[in-house]
């Protein structure tokens, strides 16, 4: 004997395909409740029509409905269709809600979003320099970057520009069309800037309080990028602390299985400066204490875990100051 439901009726099938038994649902059939059904379906549970009828029927084996055949299975009706249609609109509806509710997705989005503007910001920012550099010949381009994009967005004039940045401009000058360009620029700087500090103090608020603990430990930017990198605050929760170590150096990693390259030390935790700042011959072994410190962090946020403070993090601090002190000097 078969046993065979959808989200409308089940059935008990005999070995020969008659039917022994069926039961029907057609009390309430609204949209809202067709859609739960469609969710029990979905993660393979059983309808009540289909518990009664196993329960009546212990022997009887579960069987999809895909695996009989067409004629054995009532069509759906127009008013099914139709129902059926408002169903998926409302688990659509149900299924935005519950994404735009997620802090994993948002936070994904947030640190995509300030890649970008990053990325076009920094080759904006180069441009807008390296062309004042022409008209600004005696300025310090490096000691003056990050001054010469407002300098140039605020000023009326190159000459007024030049008085901020405490410089001169070149006898050739700059005629009013160039000017009227470098300055629209300069602006188009200053405000990717200014949405790239909101975009950073939007994930600096989500992170910490979605990762409370890896925020404190190594700051909400570079806690919501692991987060992101491994998909997800519990998946990263789950990963061993060497996989924690090299997260953001897929690349490398790869590269060392094909090509026989050394292995990388460290992918996303090189940023944080307790490793960007140590001497090169130990970064390796702070990335690894640290990426274990991490593990136990993001556990901690991801299953309710007592948030960490100044002190768990000064405890590693002083770990890290440790692994300086025992290594002064490169082995050999």
């Amino acid at each position: 004997m078969r046993l065979c439901w959808d989200w409308r009726l089940a059935r008990i099938f005999d070995d020969s395909g008659e039917i022994v038994d069926e039961s029907i649902w057609d009390v309430g059939r609204k949209p809202a409740a067709v859609a739960n059904r469609l969710n029990l379906l979905s993660e393979g549970r059983m309808t009540d029509e289909a518990r009664r009828l196993s329960e009546r029927f212990p022997e009887a084996e579960n069987t999809p409905i895909h695996e009989l055949e067409s004629n054995m299975w009532p069509p759906i009706s127009t008013e099914e269709a139709q129902i059926l249609q408002e169903a998926t609109l409302v688990i659509a509806q149900a299924g935005i809600a519950e994404a735009s509710s997620d802090p994993d997705r948002r936070l994904e989005h947030l640190v995509r979003a300030g890649d970008e503007m990053r990325s076009s910001w920094t080759t904006l920012e180069a441009r807008v320099v390296e062309w004042s550099g022409l008209f600004l010949p005696e300025i310090n381009l490096d000691e003056n970057r990050s001054r010469i994009p407002i300098a140039l967005a605020r000023a009326e004039t190159l000459e007024d520009a030049a008085s901020e940045l405490e410089t001169v401009v070149s006898p050739s000058g700059i005629n009013e069309s160039e000017w009227s360009a470098l300055s629209q620029w300069a602006r188009g700087v200053v405000e990717v800037e200014a949405r790239l500090q909101s975009v950073e103090s939007a994930i600096k608020e989500v992170a910490t309080d979605h990762l409370p603990s890896t925020s404190a430990l190594i700051g909400p930017l570079l806690a919501a990028r692991m987060s992101t990198t491994a998909h997800g605050r519990d998946r990263l929760a789950r990963l061993p602390s060497g996989t924690v170590q090299v997260l953001g150096a897929e690349s490398s990693f790869f590269l060392h299985l094909r090509d026989g390259i050394p292995v990388p030390k460290h992918g996303h935790l090189f940023q944080h400066p307790w490793i960007s700042r140590s001497p090169r011959w130990i970064r390796g072994k702070v990335a690894r204490m640290l990426s274990g410190k991490v593990s136990i962090a993001a556990r901690l946020d991801a299953y309710g875990g007592e948030p960490w403070g100044d002190n768990e993090v000064g405890e590693v601090e002083a770990k890290v100051a440790e692994i300086r002190k025992r290594h002064p000097k490169p082995q050999r």
